[in-house]
């Protein structure tokens, strides 16, 4: 069964790879989006695209999956690298594909760091605009106080500062 479904694990790591190079790059122009400031249009149309290229990832996982289902292995590590074995043993040339299956998780583990990255800053962002609309709000710098019985609750009264 290998000799008919590894033509189509190289096809699946092909794309695979070029999803995740997308996927970088995209990660990357939301960084430096980021980091200038840009208009929240560029950010959100990027973030339309990440969601785009995620899914199409997920498409990707799915597929590869199945065929790795094929040899009653499953999708991970272990499973590719049992995945790779059986084609040898089967006299397939793995190079290329265990290339591009390094590469994919290489750029993964880069896309993951980079996620995070943005989403902390984004986090940031947030809050401080939160804070920003707090102010302006003539609501207390900090929005959350303890009672006498320990819980927490938010200022409930706040002047505006400015109307619109």
């Amino acid at each position: 069964m290998i000799n008919k479904t590894y033509p189509i694990t190289e096809k699946l790591l092909n794309n695979g790879l070029d999803l995740s190079l997308t996927l970088l790059d995209l990660l990357t122009k939301e960084a430096d989006n980021l980091k200038q400031n840009a208009d929240s249009t560029s950010i959100s149309n990027i973030a339309n695209h990440k969601k785009e290229t995620v899914s199409q990832l997920e498409q990707f996982s799915k597929q590869l999956s199945q065929v790795l289902a094929t040899e009653k292995l499953l999708l991970s590590p272990n499973g590719i690298a049992d995945y790779f074995k059986k084609a040898e043993t089967a006299n397939l040339n793995t190079s290329t594909s265990t290339r591009l299956w390094t590469k994919i998780i290489s750029l993964s583990k880069q896309c993951r760091l980079l996620n995070e990255k943005n989403g902390a800053s984004i986090n940031l962002l947030a809050q401080h605009t939160q804070r920003a609309l707090h102010i302006l709000k003539g609501k207390s710098q900090q929005a959350t106080t303890y009672g006498p019985d320990g819980s927490t609750y938010s200022e409930r009264f706040s002047h505006s500062l400015v109307s619109v």
